[in-house]
């Protein structure tokens, strides 16, 4: 605990805003496996795809129903798990900190948003697996995923009410994940692309949990802050491309800890 106290300033400060990042690694002490994990890959007749060739917008313009099965059995692995101390301890540092405090997730499980951190400071920047909206683009509107389809799967195709439940509602297109794809690119509308980059530039602290930047925003986000010359914390069971960024940050460190183990503390810390 001791390690910790000069994070405290910071947290208590009533003009520092303190910006959180968070990746799979606090979602996988949920039991939600990383996304490139063993059970990741999937076969389309005999060919195995991985998920970087599976979760993009060019696979499922070609056959959005094998990506749909793919998606929904890797959504099915996850509808156990609940939110674990880590998330609950941030809900908690946002209770205490308001409007200093925002949150940007790379996770799309939604687990932030149960443990009770607002939509209004949390940046969901990959999108919500709890979505879908329209392939064709008739509408912005996002539309929760149907609960009939919110089940543990196996890989049998789909029923044809599944399918039907899959279609927009307004034009009969192709629903899709509210998901960034892999060949999509941030933007604001649906990925925060510009207010995550304003958050940074105001950020007087940056906590980084469970995640090793490799995707573009959250790498930029942590080089805003190091370029501030402000303090980055960067919290993950390994050493990762962040961990030698947040050493070399002003008041910085990287704690090789769990997030479920550090996070609490951090809250502690919170209150004066």
């Amino acid at each position: 605990m001791d390690s910790l106290l000069p994070i405290k300033e910071y947290l208590l400060d009533t003009t520092a805003h303190i910006t959180v990042l968070t990746g799979a690694g606090i979602s996988a002490e949920s039991g939600i496996p990383t996304f490139r994990g063993p059970e990741g890959y999937w076969t389309v007749g005999s060919k195995v795809y991985m998920p970087e060739e599976m979760a993009t917008l060019k696979m499922f313009l070609q056959q959005p129903e094998e990506v749909w099965q793919w998606y929904l059995f890797r959504r099915g692995v996850c509808l156990n798990a609940v939110p674990n101390a880590g998330h609950l301890a941030l809900a908690e540092m946002e209770h205490h900190l308001g409007d200093r405090f925002s949150l940007i997730t790379q996770n799309i499980d939604n687990l932030h948003i149960r443990a009770g951190n607002t939509l209004e400071r949390t940046y969901q920047i990959h999108g919500n697996a709890n979505f879908c909206r329209c392939s064709a683009e008739c509408s912005k509107i996002l539309y929760p995923l149907a609960t009939e389809l919110e089940v543990e799967r196996d890989t049998q195709k789909l029923s044809d009410d599944e399918i039907r439940l899959l279609h927009c509602p307004n034009c009969d297109s192709w629903l899709r994940p509210h998901v960034l794809l892999f060949d999509e690119y941030y933007d604001e509308e649906y990925f925060r692309f510009e207010s995550c980059l304003a958050v940074a530039a105001h950020t007087d602290l940056l906590i980084i949990v469970g995640t090793s930047g490799a995707t573009n925003l959250p790498a930029q986000v942590a080089l805003t802050v190091g370029q501030n010359d402000k303090p980055i914390i960067d919290i993950n069971i390994e050493e990762n491309p962040f961990s030698e960024m947040a050493r070399n940050s002003r008041g910085g460190m990287f704690i090789e800890q769990s997030s479920a183990a550090v996070l609490p503390k951090l809250v502690e810390l919170c209150i004066d």
